[in-house]
């Protein structure tokens, strides 16, 4: 988990740079405290879903960008071994980045694995950049909440939204749920 943790802060401390912001700038763009986001780029803290979420809107960026390994080139191959997985600390959920690292492209793949009873909740609305998300349920089922609107999903369903609205996702039942997220801007 440290190498991931490190990850994130050296992600975030990048694109915070690349994009000429301050830490003040940040915390005002994302509604994430200076001190919280200095302790992140420091990578003293295990940031939940959440957090990140709010950090990657302020950034103009997607959640799994936060988790790219800055270093990775434009390989235009991602193997497994080299993946790594992010666990967050709130509701026990697990991504891992699918998509090449770096290569420039519109495109990410992600794959979860959202425990039995979970819940998160993104309360990011509108971006700088449209994303377009789509969610491919693979295993179990989960709820969705766009906005106003509520998806049930099980099995083979795929969902797809525009990153402009707060999203919940809830797994309501029993066993964990696994879908993939493709993102597009």
């Amino acid at each position: 988990m440290r190498d991931v943790n490190h990850r994130i802060a050296t992600r975030v401390r990048t694109l915070r740079t690349k994009r000429g912001l301050s830490l003040e700038a940040l915390a005002g763009r994302s509604a994430v405290s200076r001190a919280m986001i200095s302790r992140v780029e420091r990578g003293e803290t295990s940031p939940t879903a959440v957090l990140l979420e709010k950090i990657a809107t302020g950034l103009g960026c997607t959640l799994s960008s936060l988790f790219e390994d800055s270093a990775a080139g434009d390989n235009p191959v991602s193997r497994g071994p080299d993946r790594t997985t992010w666990q967050d600390p709130e509701s026990g959920y697990r991504r891992r980045n699918i998509s090449p690292a770096g290569f420039p492209s519109p495109i990410r793949i992600v794959d979860v694995h959202f425990p039995a009873g979970a819940t998160v909740a993104f309360e990011t609305g509108a971006r700088d950049t449209a994303v377009a998300q789509q969610i491919w349920i693979l295993e179990g089922a989960i709820e969705v909440s766009v906005g106003d609107q509520v998806h049930k999903l099980g099995a083979d369903d795929c969902l797809a939204m525009k990153l402009d609205a707060p999203v919940t996702f809830r797994n309501r039942t029993r066993k964990e749920a696994r879908y993939v997220v493709v993102l597009a801007s």
